[in-house]
């Protein structure tokens, strides 16, 4: 369901009980299968980008083989995830941190608002403007900026948005804290 009400536990199970095989960029051909679209300037004005309205969405395909790179196996190149979990709401801050510092990665959930597109730099808090709906990100670190902990994520929106692709959101904003999962290898 994509922006329009996914959750980020169901590729979670889908990455434990099917599995997914490797990819990479529109063309570049070296992992199984591709992305099925080009970057775009999302939130962003660009010269080298399309506007996303623009491009065509692609859904991809369920395939059994490697569309991408032929020479790659399907079958031997398909990983599982050992396990899935979410943080409850109980699940404390320092429970995730611990999670991130062994395991990698967690994926979290947030609800945005009005203000966030035009983020640029520093610890993002909700201010001003209405919620204009769910958005999936990764969580790669954590830190302290003026007193303010926060999460230190990658968008999807490309790496010319906000800080070279990546933001900073106070700990707890926009429900950020209360929507996080992640899994073991």
């Amino acid at each position: 369901m994509g922006c329009n009400g996914g959750q980020v536990a169901t590729p979670w199970k889908w990455f434990t009980k099917k599995g997914v095989v490797t990819g990479g960029n529109l063309g570049d051909n070296i992992f199984c299968y591709d992305y099925t679209m080009p970057q775009c300037a999302h939130h962003v004005e660009s010269t080298t980008m399309k506007p996303c309205e623009d491009i065509p969405q692609v859904a991809p395909k369920c395939e059994s083989t490697c569309p991408s790179n032929k020479a790659i196996d399907y079958s031997t190149n398909k990983f599982k995830a050992a396990s899935s979990y979410g943080f409850g709401m109980i699940d404390n801050v320092e429970k995730i941190k611990a999670d991130i510092a062994q395991y990698g990665t967690v994926t979290a959930a947030f609800t945005v608002y009005e203000d966030f597109p035009t983020y640029k730099s520093g610890v993002y808090q909700h201010t001003t403007g209405s919620a204009l709906g769910g958005h999936a990100i990764k969580v790669i670190g954590w830190g302290n900026e003026d007193g303010t902990d926060y999460w230190l994520a990658v968008n999807s929106w490309n790496n010319t948005w906000g800080d070279k692709g990546l933001f900073k959101i106070k700990q707890g904003d926009c429900g950020i804290d209360r929507q996080m999962h992640a899994g073991r290898p």
